[in-house]
């Protein structure tokens, strides 16, 4: 069941809608249930200066998008690909201890939303395959 929490987080939609203003960009499709998101991102060397997404995707997604949009910004990209692939480790560990740059995905990322757990990953994923980061 989706709680009033994670609508209310997927409706700041302050980053959605495409600009067509970019350093990187990406689309990727969730092959387990379909989601698609694009993603606009505006990075130097080392840090991402702002994300815009646009998803055809569920709730969850359209959330993880909305935080990482607002997370993302002035971070420097080895630091966060860092704590993106901390995060994908999640999945095969039981404690779910959420590296500290992703504290607010709590409500998105915990024991009764693990079968959902790729279609919170999903906006994170696209943003690897943009960097081309494996």
């Amino acid at each position: 069941m989706i709680s009033s929490k994670i609508i209310k987080i997927a409706s700041i939609t302050d980053n959605a809608g495409l600009k067509n203003e970019f350093t990187h960009k990406t689309s990727m499709r969730n092959s387990l249930c379909g989601d698609y998101i694009k993603l606009e991102i505006i990075a130097d060397q080392t840090k991402v200066k702002s994300m815009r997404y646009e998803t055809d995707s569920c709730v969850l997604c359209e959330a993880s998008a909305s935080l990482l949009s607002r997370k993302i910004r002035n971070i420097k990209i080895n630091d966060l690909t860092k704590e993106i692939k901390k995060l994908k480790l999640l999945k095969k560990n039981s404690n779910f201890i959420l590296p500290k740059k992703f504290k607010e995905f709590k409500e998105l990322i915990n024991r009764k939303n693990i079968n959902r757990f790729d279609c919170v990953i999903l906006p994170m994923d696209a943003f690897l395959k943009a960097f081309k980061i494996k």
